[in-house]
């Protein structure tokens, strides 16, 4: 369980500054930037306890004199502050709890269709429109960086660069693999199938967290199959970047020109092997774009069954609904912030 804390952010307010007030803080100015942003960070949320504290004791002043002078219309407007309150201290704890090191970064978030062939590539694709519509209503903004569709139907992979205050820190909840029941609508018999699509999520990192040496790449350019109008149907303006010490490939296909497939390709580079140096420094096994286990029966994190009833539930943390329709049309925060709240998922 995480405690707010106000004595020992207070403390490493002040450590900070001390810091920054040091004639030698500027020698490294990657790292003061991160220190800056660091203090910044921890003043804006020390500011907003303040004045949530300071609200909270004004509303109660002011609800012990409405109550003493039976002023109705009063006590309802309170009510009515207090209800606004608690959506923003809501919002507070879930940033208190989001303190990872990469977590207020945006992010990428990739899809691969697993088992279950064509229901499979359906499927990826619903997810790739559930997660959009979920960036829509959160006041993020998602931008499609590549696909590859599917053979009959939907997708086989894809790729969405997620621009947001905590982008990483709320969707990193989602990475694993998300199981569908229902009946194929590909099967001429309408037989049940059961469908499987693995999630990754990343961080954006600054490029210059990571040296990149140009004998360690193989960049191949091809011909894009994906939106974008007449100009990527005859140019080889589509960008594939293989790093090959680690394997890692990136591939950007949306924009129109290949030097701007090319600079978003390496960005996303730039993030994975930055976040692999990282699981590696704080000796974490797990592989750069979060090695899942295999995209089938029994390593989901989330099922959505579609039939013989209708039910979405989390297997981490048991939270479940029946309005399916709703969350794959993009509800999922209360999936989302149960997954960050939920004090017993790291036992």
């Amino acid at each position: 369980m995480i405690i707010f804390d106000v004595a020992a952010l207070a403390a490493t307010i002040a450590r900070l500054e001390e810091e920054i007030a040091s004639p030698s803080f500027w020698d490294n100015p990657t790292y003061a930037r991160k220190v800056m942003q660091n203090l910044e960070q921890h003043r804006s949320r020390f500011t907003r306890y303040q004045t949530f504290r300071d609200e909270l004791q004004e509303i109660d002043t002011l609800y012990q004199i409405a109550t003493d002078l039976n002023e109705d219309d009063e006590i309802e407007g309170l009510i009515a502050q207090l209800a606004d309150l608690e959506k923003r201290l809501r919002l507070f704890q879930i940033e208190v709890f989001l303190s990872g090191p990469y977590d207020r970064n945006d992010c990428y978030l990739s899809i691969n269709a697993g088992a279950g062939g064509t229901d499979s590539q359906d499927w990826a694709a619903m997810l790739l429109r559930m997660f959009g519509r979920w960036c829509e209503r959160s006041g993020f903004t998602a931008k499609l960086l590549t696909a590859s569709p599917g053979e009959m139907a939907g997708i086989k992979s894809a790729t969405l660069e997620i621009n947001g205050d905590y982008a990483f820190g709320y969707l990193k909840q989602e990475k694993g693999v998300h199981r569908l029941v229902r009946l194929s609508p590909f099967d001429t018999a309408h037989r049940r199938h059961t469908s499987f699509a693995a999630v990754t999520v990343i961080p954006q990192i600054e490029t210059g967290e990571v040296n990149i040496l140009s004998d360690d790449l193989r960049i191949d350019t091809y011909r894009s199959s994906g939106a974008g109008g007449q100009h990527v149907n005859v140019t080889d303006s589509a960008v594939r970047i293989t790093h090959l010490p680690t394997g890692i490939v990136v591939s950007c296909q949306n924009e129109r020109s290949q030097h701007q497939n090319k600079e978003i390709a390496m960005k996303v580079l730039h993030s994975r092997l930055a976040e692999l140096l990282y699981k590696q420094q704080t000796q974490r096994l797990e592989e750069l774009q979060g090695k899942l286990e295999e995209n089938e029966w029994g390593s989901q994190i989330r099922s959505y069954i579609l039939h013989p009833y209708r039910l979405v539930k989390d297997h981490r943390t048991g939270l479940e609904t029946g309005n399916v329709d709703a969350v794959l049309d993009g509800e999922l925060t209360s999936f989302i912030e149960a997954m960050i709240t939920d004090s017993d998922r790291g036992k």
